[in-house]
Formats: structure tokens, C-alpha cells, sequence
């Protein structure tokens, strides 16, 4: 069982996925070491979980495979399904087209 700590009471050394993140780092496949609970009114806490800062291994850098599979990837969540224009921003999932196919009245 990890270690159970309240929200701003972890020790030092001890960090979640996003400041492991932010300090250029990943966790590497070490295990969770603790978790952080964060109390809520009339709900569960909620859970961070917090890896060693001293096991964390740099992020890998991106290659251009990489870049380019990911950039493909964001065209495709721009690109509106219904007009096939790239629209400069993420296609609304709720709408399943851009917004001005949304608007536009069919006939």
C-alpha cells in the first residue's frame, strides 16, 4: 500500500506526472511511491499520485516522426467531418461538426 498524504503535505522529493512535467522529467515505469488526497465536501477526495523526483528519467525528445504523427493528429480534430475544411480549431465532439455547419440551417 503507498503512502497516503494531505493535499500540501507531501514531502519533499515527491512529485505528480504534471511537475514531474514541468521539470523536464517523466516518471521512467517506477512504480507510485504515495498518493495525495485532496478532501471534498460530500465527495470523495481527490487522488494524486506522486512519484520520486530522484528515480524520474528526462523526457524523451521529440523526433520528427513523432512531430509529424502528431500533427496529423491535431489536422484530423480541426478538420469539420461536414465541409472537410480545416477550421483552425478543435471540432467541438458535442457538435460532431464546426460551428458554422452547425448553424448554417440545412434545407
Amino acid at each position: 500500500m503507498a503512502d497516503v498524504y494531505r493535499w500540501r503535505l507531501a514531502p519533499d522529493g515527491l512529485a505528480t506526472r504534471r511537475q514531474l512535467r514541468a521539470l523536464g522529467l517523466r516518471p521512467g515505469g517506477q512504480d507510485v511511491v504515495a498518493e495525495l488526497h485532496r478532501p471534498r465536501r460530500r465527495k470523495a477526495p481527490l487522488v494524486a499520485y506522486l512519484y520520486r523526483v530522484d528515480r524520474a528519467k528526462p523526457v524523451r525528445p521529440m523526433t520528427p516522426a513523432r512531430a509529424a504523427a502528431l500533427a496529423a493528429a491535431m489536422r484530423a480534430r480541426r478538420t469539420c467531418p461536414n465541409c472537410r475544411t480545416d477550421v483552425g480549431y478543435c471540432v467541438p465532439r458535442s457538435l460532431g461538426m464546426c460551428v458554422t455547419c452547425h448553424d448554417t440551417p440545412s434545407s
